[in-house]
């Protein structure tokens, strides 16, 4: 029985550690911004760490009405880019974050305490 309690405390322990670090983890992205291009940098999509669309910048080039649908796609590459740009960030930002805590013994403990 006091197994199972120093390990609900663990538990506890790394549950507010991980709540801590998530708020991080959330404030360190709210400060990121990332950058998609595409066609060569003619269509550029700024994207923040929330996963908003910042800005579009498109080169005098492509502003006519023959380029219409090749402009289009070269905004959704690009706003396709910044997003994968952004994955990677947070993941390596999460990496950051997490780095000293063990989830996998926190995953065991919850596993072990029904049984």
């Amino acid at each position: 029985m006091f197994k199972g309690l120093a390990n609900l405390a663990q538990i506890m322990k790394q549950a507010q550690e991980a709540q801590s670090r998530m708020g991080e983890l959330k404030e360190r992205l709210g400060r990121l911004t990332v950058e998609g291009a595409a066609g060569g940098g003619l269509v550029k999509i700024e994207m923040s760490g929330q996963q908003e669309v910042l800005g579009c910048r498109i080169d005098d080039s492509l502003l006519r009405p023959e380029d219409r649908e090749m402009l289009e796609d070269l905004v959704v590459a690009a706003t396709n880019e910044a997003l994968r740009k952004l994955k990677e960030a947070t993941a390596e930002q999460f990496s950051q974050i997490a780095g000293g805590m063990d989830l996998g013994a926190m995953k065991d403990m919850l596993g072990g305490l029904g049984g």
